[in-house]
């Protein structure tokens, strides 16, 4: 399917071609966005699960020695800027599947 043109005109822009994608491109865009977010948050939710295992929980079973409390072994300040990463990719995940073109 050939993809259509827009030629823009103007003083500076005389020359200038702009590609305007097709829906099959635009599927394939969204579709690779959203893979590439969703994995960025599944990766940052493996690193906050790993930190709970352990110390907190044992598969899904929270252990006894959980009453102790929590320290993650990377620190606070790392651990909320996972979950405060973990938020920002769902949140654009959500955002960007809401859009509409």
């Amino acid at each position: 399917m050939p993809t259509k043109l827009t030629v823009v005109g103007g003083r500076d822009e005389a020359h200038r071609v702009y590609l305007v994608p097709t829906t099959e491109e635009r599927a394939a865009h969204f579709r690779n966005v959203m893979g590439a977010v969703c994995t960025d948050a599944l990766k940052v939710w493996d690193d906050i699960w790993k930190e709970l295992q352990g110390t907190v929980t044992d598969s899904c079973m929270i252990l006894p020695n959980a009453e102790k409390g929590f320290k993650p072994s990377c620190g606070w300040p790392e651990f909320l800027e996972r979950i405060w990463l973990l938020r920002h990719y769902v949140d654009y995940a959500k955002r960007f599947s809401e859009t509409r073109p």
